[in-house]
């Protein structure tokens, strides 16, 4: 089998195969052990294979059984030399255990170490096996332990760490990975300073044999020893003595040896020089342990026997040891408890800066303590720098800066320098105390000067995040989605892609270690640099060729602005910064526009800006808002002044322009300055008495005559109080007399502002009442009120609340006396407060009442209006009793005064357009509504419409007599009396819907007797009936008993007809008798009568009246007919025979007449006759 190569050893468990079982184990054949040992050693250990048979020994096969099935079994090969007495060829032996153990005669030990429980015979032992090599021999296995964990099983243990990725989601903090990194560090740190340390020569005192003889011969017997042990004639042997002697000399050389050991500080490491230190302590009191000793003590006394003084005397004086060890317990002060650990342990780059906080408290602190030389501990310091340079560059390079995020690079870049700056601030310190202890100790003087080793990286450092700001500048500036990306709809210009050139300048310096600050480091780097440069020089180009289209099309220099500060981020290159410096000329001429802006804002004067009002509207004081308003203006010249330098850069004012502009500048700032405002402000306050005194109240006379109530209370005092504190906000410093003066307005400002207020509210509801009269009573009791406890306050004063008002915070409330005055501004404020919330309620309520009471006068004339109206009136009425307003009874009475004025006018207008609608006698007026003849019906149908009409409109609907005749009577159906009593309620009913309504009441909400016996009038408006002074209620009655004797005359000429049946003929033939005349005279009016009835009409109309005569008219005709008839015919007899008697006498005059001759005629009686 070929030897397995190291690279096995790192193998994780859980590349295993599955455990074997222990039947497998106890099967498992010692032979492929050794032949895997035959092939693994000698190429491992250098192992020839004819030494390799002492290992096969008859214990071989048992040890390797054992080892193949015990769980936690390993088994070592050791190299062992064998001691040979000349300088020959060394020979080694070999041989297997289990126990490992340590003697310099062991050149290697060899540990195969098992991956799993047990071995399985069919996997390869390479997949099962760690092997380890322990050197030995005669030096320490510190290098190579320390190479074992700082070459192979740390970073081993990073690596897995690193693949895993686990410090991204937090998971290693909470799996105990940070701890066990910095366990590591703290061994390797451990190793590292063993194999540093340097050996301090070990002294061992040789002792005289009779000398250890007597020692252990009184310690077994138990004794203390002394001379009186060794035998006379020996303490007095001169050779014994002289062996002693030399002994005595031996030991002052070896003491000497290690009291005058020492180390150059500058070399080696700052552990080195802390551990020879402490070991050197321990090593003087292992001498001073055995020079206390029995044996040395013994030898002293012998010499001091034998008088040879020069010798014991002298022995700890030329040793040195007292001094040596005085001058060592002095230096550890400062190196015990060191914490130099936490420096050389720190897994990251907080550990380090804590650890330097450390170690400088540490140093500087006992270095006041401890005599450790300056001259030493600035070789110290520089050490501790190189520990620190090297524990920065090994944990920056793990973090492999070039291919971390540019926000993790940098955070770890900005968090390297910050542990720059607290070195440098922790030097600046440690030399300010070596200083001082150089000055107390009146040392020598040398300058105190460290050079850190560090000074490389730290610029190094600084170079770098700087160098890739600009890079990632450019790098998003190129991006496809901003900056210059989006210009142009493409990222590629005259052939190039911008964002992929900035990329593969990029990867160039990937490739080099950027922390590498040895010079040939440097030189790859300027290398690496020169070729990113010139690269990205391509790029700049182009985009300098697109800055200066963008300038070139800005129509005004806000654009130009607004193009630099979208690019301001690459200003900071040079070759960019050159090619837009054509521009500061209107860049100067622009802020100088703006600049003229400024001054003329500031020309207008703070009191007529917009600012003034608001201020004013913010509570803003006049001096303080000036200032605000001053410092404002400032900051804006600051931004400008910042803008120019932003875009063109630090240095700007050196140019003739710029300087000019810097001069304009500055002197306008000086006329900003806000100090002589606020001085004039303080004089002004000085020379004012604005002390806090007088009365509450005072009465002031007002220039158009008459007098006020007003607070006497100077508005400046708050004015005051404002600015102060506002002042005090804007950093100036107020004296203490002015801030004592605020401080007693600001004490008394509530109860001053409480009063203003109470007085201006008190003020305006008296306005409010005068200019609405009619709540005069409703509100007087609140208003005396308030007057009393201004009567009250008349003799009150200020001093009071200046004076005693701290008092208020630690006495309780219900003490009366202490707090009366402060008590007073809160019950004022409360009592106006009810008048002007009860006068703003009544004023709501008596506009509703006064409304309401007008709509009454116009509203339509219906009970409903009426009531509603009336309704609404006595809703507000009883909010007011509710509410407890005085004098409402009284305020009501009047009110119901008015509305019965009101009402009856309504009453005298619905009467007169009564009368002249019951008047109205035109007989074409058009009726709305068909006549009713039935009154009950008529009652339940005609009075709800009615209701509805305006009384502008009111119809009165007319009644219907019908004259009928039956039984041979004629009759007026219904009566006349009818039509009276209907007319007489219709008017009932139009003046009840005034006189019905209820009177409006104020005790509706009292509880008494007092309406028991009241007459039921009272509660209606009936009474106004009795209020007329003129005939207004006479008129109606008699328009219809008019109108009843019209109709009386017209149904008269009717029921005459009732003779036509009564009247026999006989009786009227006889009356008549014989006279012609009386006949003719009869049929006449017969003619006459029967126009009557004659008619086509079958009704008469009397405006509200209407007789129907219809039914009668045929009857009465016939009748009338039959009458003339009989009467003409009896008259046509009368008149014939009257005719025939007429005419029979003519004929018999004729007769006669023509019997006689006209001769006699002449003469004669006969002629006379004739």
């Amino acid at each position: 089998m070929d030897p397995p190569m190291p690279t096995t050893n790192g193998t994780h468990n859980h590349d295993l195969p599955p455990d074997p079982t222990g039947t497998t184990a106890s099967q498992f054949d010692p032979d492929l052990f050794r032949s895997y040992l035959r092939s693994l050693l000698p190429p491992v250990i250098g192992a020839l294979p004819s030494e390799l048979e002492s290992l096969f020994d008859d214990e071989f096969e048992e040890r390797v059984a054992r080892f193949a099935a015990d769980g936690n079994a390993v088994v070592y090969v050791v190299k062992e030399k064998e001691e040979s007495e000349d300088d020959s060829q060394p020979t080694y032996t070999y041989h297997l255990t289990p126990h490992l153990t340590y003697h310099p005669s062991h050149a290697t030990t060899l540990a195969l170490i098992k991956r799993g429980q047990t071995l399985d015979p069919i996997t390869p032992l390479a997949l099962q096996l760690h092997f380890l090599n322990l050197f030995g021999g005669e030096e320490t296995p510190y290098e190579s332990l320390h190479a074992v964990v700082s070459c192979g099983v740390k970073p081993w243990f990073d690596a897995f760490v690193g693949s895993r990725g686990g410090a991204k989601d937090g998971g290693d903090s909470k799996m105990g990975i940070p701890m066990t990194k910095k366990k590591f560090a703290e061994l390797e740190l451990s190793l590292l300073h063993l194999q540093q340390n340097v050996e301090i020569p070990e002294t061992h005192l040789v002792i005289h044999p009779v000398i250890q003889k007597a020692v252990e011969q009184a310690g077994a017997s138990g004794v203390r020893p002394s001379i009186n042990l060794i035998p006379t004639k020996t303490l007095n042997d001169s050779s014994f003595l002289n062996s002693l002697h030399g002994q005595v000399n031996a030991w002052i050389k070896s003491i000497q040896a290690v009291t005058k050991l020492t180390r150059d500080v500058s070399s080696g490491t700052a552990s080195q020089e802390i551990n020879f230190w402490l070991s050197l302590e321990r090593a003087l009191e292992g001498i001073e342990a055995q020079l206390r000793s029995d044996e040395v003590n013994m030898v002293m006394d012998c010499l001091r026997n034998a008088k040879r003084f020069h010798a014991t005397v002298s022995f700890i004086a030329d040793t040195g040891l007292k001094d040596a060890t005085d001058l060592v317990h002095k230096y550890n002060q400062l190196m015990k408890d060191f914490p130099l650990n936490e420096l050389l342990s720190a897994t990251d780059l907080d550990k380090i800066q804590e650890s330097l906080t450390l170690i400088f408290g540490h140093i500087n602190r006992k270095l006041k303590l401890s005599p450790y030389p300056i001259r030493r501990a600035l070789p110290l310091v520089e050490a501790i720098s190189r520990d620190f340079n090297d524990q920065l560059l090994r944990i920056l390079t793990s973090h492999r800066l070039p291919y971390t995020p540019y926000e993790t690079f940098d955070r770890l870049l900005a968090q390297t320098l910050n542990i720059f700056r607290t070195w440098d601030d922790l030097i600046k310190e440690f030399t300010n105390v070596a200083r001082e202890v150089t000055r107390k100790r009146s040392e020598r003087f040398i300058p105190i000067k460290v050079v850190p080793a560090h000074a490389k990286l730290q610029e190094r450092t600084r170079y770098l995040r700087d160098w890739r700001k600009q890079h990632e500048q450019l790098a998003v500036m190129t991006g496809p989605t901003k900056g210059l990306g989006g210009i142009g709809g493409g990222l590629e210009v005259g052939g190039m892609d911008m964002e992929e050139e900035v990329k593969e300048a990029y990867e160039i310096i990937k490739r080099i270690d950027v922390l590498d600050v040895s010079v040939e480091g440097t030189e790859i780097w300027v290398a690496a640099e020169n070729a990113y440069n010139e690269r990205v020089s391509r790029v700049e180009n182009q985009i300098i060729s697109r800055l200066r289209d963008r300038l070139g099309t800005a129509r005004n220099a806000n654009e130009m602005f607004r193009v630099f500060s979208k690019f301001n981020a690459l200003f900071v290159r040079p070759k960019i910064r050159g090619a837009i410096q054509e521009y500061q000329t209107q860049l100067i001429d622009s802020v100088k526009e703006d600049i003229k802006h400024l001054h003329d804002k500031f020309k207008t004067q703070y009191r007529y800006s917009e600012a003034y009002h608001m201020s004013q509207m913010r509570d803003l004081p006049p001096i303080a808002g000036a200032i605000i308003w001053a410092r404002q203006i400032d900051r804006q010249l600051l931004t400008y002044m910042k803008r120019v330098e932003d875009v063109l850069g630090k240095g700007w004012e050196l140019y003739a322009e710029g300087q000019k502009l810097q001069s304009e500048s500055s002197a306008f700032r000086k006329k900003l300055d806000t100090r002589p405002v606020y001085e004039a402000w303080l004089h002004d306050i000085n020379r004012r008495n604005m002390g806090v005194d007088g009365r509450l109240f005072e009465i002031v006379r007002l220039r158009g005559g008459g007098f006020q109530l007003a607070v006497n209370f100077d508005p400046q005092v708050i004015t005051l109080f404002k600015e102060v504190r506002n002042l005090l906000w804007l950093g100036f410093q107020v004296p203490h007399a002015i801030t004592n003066m605020a401080k007693d307005a600001k004490k008394v400002y509530p109860h001053a502002v409480s009063l203003m207020e109470t007085v201006r509210t008190y003020g305006q509801t008296l306005d409010l009442v005068e200019q609405n009269k009619g709540i005069e009573w409703l509100v007087a009791e609140y208003r005396n009120e308030s007057q009393r406890m201004i009567a009250k306050g008349m003799n009150i004063r200020w001093d009071y609340f200046v004076n005693q008002y701290d008092s208020t915070r630690y006495v309780s409330v219900a003490d009366g006396r202490d707090n009366r005055h402060i008590q007073f501004v809160r019950e004022f404020a409360s009592v106006v407060s009810v008048l002007q919330d009860k006068t703003n309620n009544v004023i709501d309520l008596y506009k509703d009442i006064v409304r309401n009471v007008e709509d009454l006068a116009t509203c339509p004339y219906t009970t409903e209006a009426f009531s509603e109206l009336l309704s609404k009136i006595q809703a507000a009425i009883d909010r007011l009793n509710l509410e407890g307003y005085a004098n409402l009874e009284y305020w009501v009475a009047e009110l119901d005064k008015r509305i019965e004025s009101i009402l009856l006018q309504r009453l005298t207008h619905i009467i007169q357009v009564w009368c002249a609608e019951f008047d109205r006698m035109d007989d074409n007026d058009v009726r709305s509504t068909l006549p009713q003849r039935d009154p009950k019906r008529r009652d339940k149908r005609g009075n709800l419409k009615e209701e509805k009409f305006l009384e502008g409109h009111m119809t009165l609907k007319p009644i219907v007599h019908e004259i009928r005749i039956q039984n041979q009577v004629i009759f007026l159906d219904p009566p006349i009396e009818y039509a009276r009593a209907t007319w007489i309620k219709e008017l009932h009913d139009w003046l009840g819907v005034v006189c019905r309504l209820r009177r409006i009441q104020s005790s509706r909400y009292e509880i008494g007797l007092q309406m028991q016996g009241a007459n039921l009038s009272e509660t209606t408006y009936t009474s106004l009936l009795t209020r007329f002074m003129d005939n207004t209620l006479q008129r109606p009655f008699a328009l219809i008993e008019i109108k009843v004797q019209h109709l009386k005359d017209y149904v008269g000429k009717w029921l005459q007809f009732q003779s036509l049946w009564d009247l026999e003929a006989e009786y009227v033939f006889n009356r008549l008798g014989d006279s012609l005349a009386h006949w003719q005279q009869l049929l006449t009016e017969i003619k006459k009568a029967r126009s009557t009835f004659d008619t086509s009409d079958t009704q008469k109309s009397f405006g509200v009246c209407v007789i129907d005569y219809e039914q009668v008219q045929a009857r009465v005709n016939a009748k009338y007919d039959a009458w003339q008839r009989d009467i003409l015919s009896r008259f046509g007899v009368k008149l014939g025979n009257a005719m025939k008697e007429m005419h029979a006498a003519i004929l018999k005059a004729r007769n006669e007449l023509e019997h006689h001759s006209i001769e006699g005629l002449g003469g004669g009686a006969g002629a006379r006759r004739f």
